[in-house]
């Protein structure tokens, strides 16, 4: 499963804005500097959906505000 995500990074709060059913916009307070701002978003996101953080990977925009995220996991998990 594919999630595309709009990250802003060094906000005041971290938060998750679902837009519709594969759209997320997400604020954390970690700054964008040595993939801190990745981590915490993967972490959030995993949070968020209750699964282990170990089945997200960023496949698309590492270092850009709009990622493509995949969730490793069968339909037995969602």
């Amino acid at each position: 499963m594919k999630i595309f995500v709009s990250v802003k990074a060094g906000a005041g709060e971290n938060k998750i804005e679902q837009i519709d059913t594969t759209h997320y916009a997400v604020s954390v307070t970690a700054p964008p500097v040595r993939s801190q701002a990745n981590v915490a978003v993967l972490k959030l996101l995993a949070e968020h959906l209750n699964l282990p953080q170990s089945l997200f990977t960023i496949k698309r925009g590492e270092h850009s505000r709009q990622k493509t995220i995949e969730i490793l996991t069968n339909k037995k998990l969602l």
